[in-house]
């Protein structure tokens, strides 16, 4: 558990001799952008993740909060979100799903984006003369979680899939880490699909083209970290400060297992994580709209909003 992650970017740090995956970094200002591409089925089954593309954003600078920076992040994660879309015809049908529980904060980033999204399907289709160029026909929803609903997200998913019949779905979730320091500072978007409830160990049947029938873009933000991973860290941290390097091991293992024994696997989020998932929320939301309306983004905004 102490190495559990939803990351592409960090299960490939665990694993960096592992062959059949590639990778590459590329630098944007205070943007640090890692393309990974797991092309095989036994690299998939080492790291934990499907075979796909995992392009990561990492932004550590997005801790102070610099407006100038929530926006680069929104161009960049807006433009490799343009590269998902180009296969759409213009008048595609797009479905944003917001996971999570819009109750309990740190799984709340899904519908708090699903909510700022800009919806056109209703306004295409009962008030077309609205829009006098090519648009997609959005449509955003919150499907909730099982214990809220009763209903398992899948069968939610599905069976609005069935009557909406989008070309692509456009899911966005919480995500796990296993380092504190990438909460509020990365986003990862990938064609893999995702898996509700994984940020919090709750894994649930996944949303992808072979549950749904459609291509899934996941986009996810680290909000929580085990609390078994502090302790590895520290530990570490501690070892490497004082060379005690002999126990280093048996102390994490020692960590982990009172933690899991006596804290039940307990999950750790920032004291701070109100403004952080509010943060997220307007970064991600306004990429995903200025990907969806491209030029035309200011016209619908004003129309929508």
């Amino acid at each position: 558990m102490s190495k559990f992650t939803d990351l592409a970017l960090e299960a490939r740090e665990l694993n960096p001799d592992i062959e059949g995956v590639t990778e590459r970094h590329e630098q944007y200002g205070d943007i640090t952008l890692t393309r990974i591409n797991i092309e095989s089925e036994q690299a998939a089954q080492k790291l934990d993740k499907l075979c796909g593309s995992y392009i990561t954003l990492d932004a550590p600078r997005l801790i102070d909060r610099p407006l100038d920076l929530f926006d680069s992040t929104s161009q960049k994660l807006a433009e490799e979100l343009n590269m998902f879309l180009k296969s759409l015809d213009a008048g595609a049908e797009v479905m944003v799903v917001g996971l999570g529980n819009r109750m309990i904060t740190p799984d709340s980033l899904g519908p708090r984006v699903a909510e700022r999204v800009y919806v056109t399907r209703h306004v295409k289709q009962y008030m077309p003369e609205a829009f006098d160029f090519p648009l997609y026909s959005v449509a955003s929803i919150a499907p909730g979680v099982l214990g809220s609903t009763g209903v398992e997200t899948l069968e939610a998913v599905k069976g609005i899939t069935e009557r909406v019949k989008p070309d692509l779905i456009i899911a966005i979730d919480s995500l796990a880490s296993r380092r504190a320091s990438r909460i509020s500072t990365t986003v990862q978007l990938s064609d893999t699909g995702i898996s509700p409830g994984s940020g919090v160990g709750n894994l649930r049947a996944g949303l992808n083209r072979e549950t749904l029938g459609v291509p899934v873009i996941a986009i996810g933000v680290p909000l929580v970290v085990y609390a078994s991973t502090i302790a590895r860290d520290t530990i570490s941290m501690i070892a490497e400060e004082t060379g005690l390097h002999k126990d280093e091991q048996k102390l994490i293992s020692l960590a982990e297992k009172v933690i899991d024994e006596k804290m039940d696997g307990m999950i750790v989020t920032p004291k701070d994580i109100d403004s952080i998932v509010e943060d997220m929320a307007g970064i991600i939301s306004h990429a995903v709209n200025m990907a969806l309306f491209g030029k035309h983004y200011e016209e619908v905004r004003m129309l929508i909003a």
